[in-house]
């Protein structure tokens, strides 16, 4: 927390003193990311199927780099993107099981826009911490308009769960922290929310992060969409089509065609905001990003890459970054590679404010590279990993260096030549495993990714985990979801269980409820366990999906809160767990 208060000290003497006032020296910065939408899910990458008329245009005015990367999938992503830092930095090492709640130590973009005075706000995909201290509204932003957890109709995001296959329409989110229900389609809403910010802000310098929770599973779309796919056989390679289809089941066939409807929609959305900025004359004030979080989950096309969501391979790290500049008057193609952890120091220098204090940034800014010949960019590896829970050593992981990358699907005790070494310069869709051959190589990555794998495995957030804080006046009552609850791995929908809260408890009297998803019988024994107190209750009701303890005393605490059912020898976790500080 110090870190945070010197860097907001720091940047608000430089906002007193030097008169900053919105200029193209302050732009404004819109950041647009999706979510599942992988490089090969948009026209311009030549996708033989989808159309995304809007994306193309703004990637033909862009800066494009086509050597750009992220993590495997989207917590860790959206971390990175924020802070500048590898996620395992941040707290963030999964994408529920308690590892999506980044640290509020961390300094966001957001935060560091702000404490130059630039407004902010965030509408759509969060994914990083649904409690005090880590919202996005703890975070840096003044305003946001989100949903829960990793995703709409997940059982994290517990007021859109319930409306199973219509949880995109007429939705409850979350505006500024408060329940509030919407009308229309997600997407179409996320953008209108954006735009009434924009246009409330815009005579100040704003930052706009747009962060789409579409094209990501439940796959739900407006009719109007889907029919523009409905007859396609997304698994045929149309002729004259260089790059291969991956084999593609009657299911995958189908999620492609409502993929493909999201991302029109999306594209669609996109048009409308870039309209209504041009309406605001504010084209020439304002720097547009677009991105996508990793690769796809389904099966589909992917301009020819190796793996999917997921995968340490480029389909699922690779996706499209695109740089609108009010300066720029066409666009470029950057083919140094870069990636997520770099847009936050790329923000710092377009928008001339200085980056977080006292923290290690990890990236680099990217405008150096932007219109200059044999610029001195030195070269250096990028890291990727993903299994669930804490990474493992070896397993889906990867280091990527110039033209080598070094991939590991083996086991913690493993030679270099168990691992695979490609030469993307010549081998862009990793076949050729070259370990064998190039053996000096694969030592020498390995024993950087040794380092570097034990340098963050031993960050301190990732050694002592952020905390939900309850009863704390900035949240009360404090709602308590599956996304981040610990304890077992692959917490999801499950009634049986074992379950657990890491939290900072304020001492005092609570009223709280816990939410089962199925009826329980009666004469169970509900048990909550804080430390060494525990309070326990019968439940005397048949057939009730909700047990009440009201005026319980809880200690002040940092540690466990566990939760459980006990009836015929089942434990049963709550769905979630509600707590009201009186």
């Amino acid at each position: 927390m110090l870190n945070k208060i010197f860097l907001l000290l720091f940047c608000l003497s430089i906002s007193f003193t030097s008169g900053l006032t919105q200029s193209p020296e302050r732009p404004n910065v819109i950041l647009i990311i999706t979510d599942d939408q992988g490089y090969g899910d948009l026209g311009v990458n030549g996708n033989p199927y989808l159309k995304t008329p809007t994306l193309d245009r703004l990637a033909a005015e862009s800066i494009r780099f086509n050597n750009f990367y992220v993590s495997p999938v989207c917590a860790p992503t959206r971390s990175s993107l924020m802070t500048g830092r590898y996620s395992l930095r941040t707290g963030v090492r999964d994408t529920y099981n308690g590892g999506a709640i980044m640290s509020t130590e961390e300094t966001t973009i957001a935060e560091m826009l702000k404490a130059a005075d630039y407004e902010t706000g965030i509408f759509g995909k969060w994914h990083l911490g649904d409690n005090y201290p880590s919202r996005p509204m703890d975070q840096g932003f003044d305003e946001s308009v989100i949903h829960l957890s990793g995703g709409m109709g997940q059982v994290g995001d517990f007021t859109t769960y319930f409306q199973r296959d219509s949880s995109y329409f007429d939705p409850v989110l979350w505006h500024n922290g408060k329940r509030k229900k919407y009308e229309g389609y997600c997407s179409d809403i996320f953008t209108e929310q954006a735009i009434r910010f924009i246009e409330e802000k815009q005579d100040e310098p704003f930052f706009c992060y747009l962060s789409f929770n579409a094209p990501h599973t439940p796959l739900q779309v407006p009719d109007e969409y889907y029919q523009r796919y409905k007859d396609i056989d997304p698994s045929k390679v149309p002729a004259g089509q260089a790059l291969p289809l991956p084999e593609m089941s009657e299911k995958n066939k189908e999620d492609a065609r409502k993929v493909y409807a999201m991302v029109s929609n999306i594209d669609d959305n996109i048009n409308r905001l870039l309209k209504r900025l041009e309406a605001l004359q504010l084209e020439e004030e304002t720097i547009i990003i677009f991105m996508t979080d990793n690769g796809p989950q389904q099966s589909r096309y992917i301009a020819g890459m190796r793996g999917k969501k997921g995968s340490v391979y480029r389909g699922g790290v690779r996706v499209p970054f695109y740089l609108k500049h009010p300066k720029m008057d066409k666009g470029a193609d950057i083919e140094v590679d870069a990636a997520h952890i770099d847009v936050l120091p790329t923000i710092a220098e377009l928008c001339q404010v200085p980056l977080p204090r006292y923290t290690k940034i990890d990236g680099q800014s990217l405008w150096p590279l932007v219109g200059v010949q044999n610029v001195d960019w030195p070269e250096r590896s990028l890291f990727f990993y993903w299994t669930r829970r804490y990474p493992q050593l070896y397993q889906n992981i990867a280091l990527q260096k110039g033209p080598y990358k070094l991939v590991g699907h083996t086991s913690y005790d493993a030679d270099p030549s168990d691992f695979e070494l490609f030469n993307l310069g010549l081998d862009p869709y990793e076949q050729n495993n070259l370990v064998r051959k190039e053996t000096e190589k694969a030592k020498s990555l390995k024993a950087e990714l040794d380092g570097l794998y034990n340098e963050l495995i031993f960050s301190p957030h990732l050694l002592d985990p952020p905390l939900i804080e309850i009863g704390h006046p900035a949240e009360n009552p404090t709602f308590l979801n599956r996304n981040d609850a610990d304890g077992e791995r692959g917490i999801w929908a499950q009634e049986e269980l074992y379950g657990k809260w890491n939290v900072k408890i304020n001492p005092g009297y609570y009223n709280i409820k816990f939410k089962f998803i199925e009826p329980l019988e009666k004469d169970g024994v509900l048990i909550l366990e804080t430390n060494t107190l525990t309070n326990r209750q019968v439940n005397r009701e048949e057939g009730t999906d909700l047990i009440e303890m009201n005026e319980v005393y809880l200690p002040a605490m940092e540690g466990e809160l566990i939760p459980l059912y006990l009836i015929n020898g089942k434990k049963i976790l709550p769905f979630w767990v509600e707590l009201q500080k009186i």
